[in-house]
């Protein structure tokens, strides 16, 4: 029989791929998104879909009867600024949403590996060193980050005392095709859509502060490989946490003049005033992951923004046809 894989967010920019993912491994895919951000265009044909909430009472049924193996949980309130403006709903979501699959698994007695996309960047913050490994202090500048790192400390709780198989995959910034353009997390998408248009960009503060941008196809395969390899024993914080990065620092004015010549095209970058919440620096250190999951990163950035370029190319073309 074919493992069974629940992916939270599924229709969404990550979690679309990584059902893709799941589906070519020969699982038996369930998407869980209640579409507030997910697209039916991102949806793989050979996927089961239930519309739902993940803080719904009928969220938690589905994990308490649906015997899954592993469950990819990307559904979250992604955008920074939302956070920093109404923490309290962010968490709602982010916290309270995450608890609600948790319980549902210990509920349901069964051998379920959780796997959650945390972030890497957000956080540990701005005052550890560069590249950051998994074990430097936690000290997130957002809402949004102290969101991400509370489910952690609930996984944890939840290994120790209930005995839950968690993961937590610790992403930098994720770029790729299918990224939403219109959201304050999708800097590179929002980008294409502009040089293609012959619009500005937008660089907030002096355009210096750096990312760790990873392809979205090697965060994929980082789900996938999170769910079948062994693992050292699950309980404290970082036992289980692994960073999913490049390891290499690239800054706005990199990134712009990077996507400039992915298009062949030239756009004045304009600057903003800095935004609050946003972190200077973030980079990950990936030693771990390549040790425990055999995962490193193959699609380089160059490549990365040249696949993404000419999806957002032919989106256009699409869409004005």
């Amino acid at each position: 029989m074919s493992r069974r894989a629940l992916v939270t967010g599924g229709a969404g920019f990550i979690g679309s791929h990584v059902v893709d993912h799941f589906i070519a491994a020969g699982y038996d895919v369930t998407v869980l998104d209640d579409f507030s951000s997910g697209k039916e265009q991102n949806l793989n044909a050979a996927a089961t879909v239930v519309r739902e909430s993940i803080a719904s009472p009928a969220a938690a049924t589905l994990i308490r009867d649906g015997q899954f193996d592993v469950i990819s949980h990307l559904a979250a309130q992604i955008d920074v600024r939302k956070s920093v403006e109404d923490p309290a709903w962010d968490a709602a979501l982010n916290i309270g949403g995450s608890l609600n699959l948790l319980e549902a698994v210990r509920k349901s007695g069964y051998a379920t590996r959780f796997i959650f996309s945390s972030s890497g960047g957000a956080q540990y913050g701005d005052f550890v060193e560069m590249p950051t490994v998994e074990t430097a202090a936690k000290d997130p500048q957002s809402p949004y980050g102290i969101a991400k790192l509370s489910v952690e400390y609930y996984m944890s709780y939840f290994a120790r005392v209930h005995g839950l198989d968690t993961v937590a995959l610790r992403y930098a910034n994720v770029y790729g095709p299918r990224q939403d353009p219109h959201g304050e997390a999708g800097v590179v998408a929002i980008f294409c859509q502009r040089i293609l248009a012959g619009t500005p960009l937008t660089a907030y503060g002096d355009g210096r502060q750096t990312r760790d941008y990873v392809f979205v196809t090697d965060v994929a395969r980082a789900n996938l490989l999170a769910a079948e390899r062994p693992l050292p024993a699950a309980g404290r914080l970082d036992n289980r946490g692994f960073n999913i990065g490049t390891g290499v620092e690239t800054s706005v004015v990199q990134l712009a003049e990077g996507l400039q010549g992915a298009a062949d095209a030239q756009v004045p970058l304009q600057h903003a005033d800095a935004r609050p919440g946003e972190q200077r620096q973030s980079c990950l250190a990936i030693g771990k992951s390549a040790e425990v999951l055999g995962w490193s990163p193959q699609v380089t950035l160059a490549d990365g923004l040249k696949a993404t370029m000419e999806f957002f190319r032919m989106e256009r073309t699409r869409t004005t046809a």
